[in-house]
C-alpha cells in the first residue's frame, strides 16, 4: 500500500524565517511560492529536494492547528512525514480495518498538492503523525 515519500511536514512560525535557512544553510533553490489552504488553516511552501520535498506550514487564522503544535515547540518542528497511496478511500479503510484512527471525519480533504489526504493519528504510528496522500496524476 505505502508509496513514496512525498515530504516532511515542519510547522514553523515564520514560513519567510524557515525558507532563509533551507536556501542559505542548506543551499536549497528550488523553493516555491508561500500559499494559503484555509481549510486546512495553514500557509504552506514546499522546498524541493532531490528525492522529495519538505512542506513547511504556518498558521494561518486564529484556529489553525498548527497553533497547538507551536504552543509545544515555539521554534517549531517536524510536524508530519507524508506517503503517497495509490487510492485513498482503499488505504483509509485499510487503516480503519488494521484498527488505526484516522484523524478527524475520515472523509479525504483535498491537500496542498490538490489531491485527497488523510491523517493517521500518533498514537498508532510510533508517535509519528502519518499524511496518506493519493499519488498525484501529474507532476508536483
Amino acid at each position: 500500500m505505502i508509496g513514496r515519500l512525498n515530504h516532511v511536514g515542519i510547522a514553523t512560525p515564520s514560513i519567510d524565517k524557515a525558507v532563509a535557512v533551507y536556501r542559505d544553510l542548506l543551499g536549497a533553490t528550488k523553493i516555491g511560492e508561500k500559499f494559503a489552504l484555509p481549510a486546512q488553516g495553514v500557509w504552506v511552501c514546499f522546498v524541493d529536494t532531490p528525492n522529495s520535498q519538505i512542506e513547511l506550514i504556518e498558521p494561518y487564522g486564529e484556529d489553525s492547528p498548527i497553533h497547538g503544535f507551536l504552543k509545544k515547540n515555539p521554534a517549531g518542528g517536524q510536524h508530519h512525514v507524508c506517503f503517497e497511496v495509490p487510492d485513498i478511500i482503499a488505504a483509509r479503510d485499510d487503516m480503519r480495518a488494521k484498527g488505526a484512527t484516522v484523524l478527524g471525519t475520515g472523509e479525504p480533504r483535498i491537500g496542498a498538492h490538490g489531491t485527497p489526504v488523510i491523517f493517521i493519528h500518533p498514537k498508532d504510528m510510533g508517535g509519528v503523525l502519518v499524511e496518506l496522500m493519493e499519488t498525484p496524476k501529474d507532476a508536483h
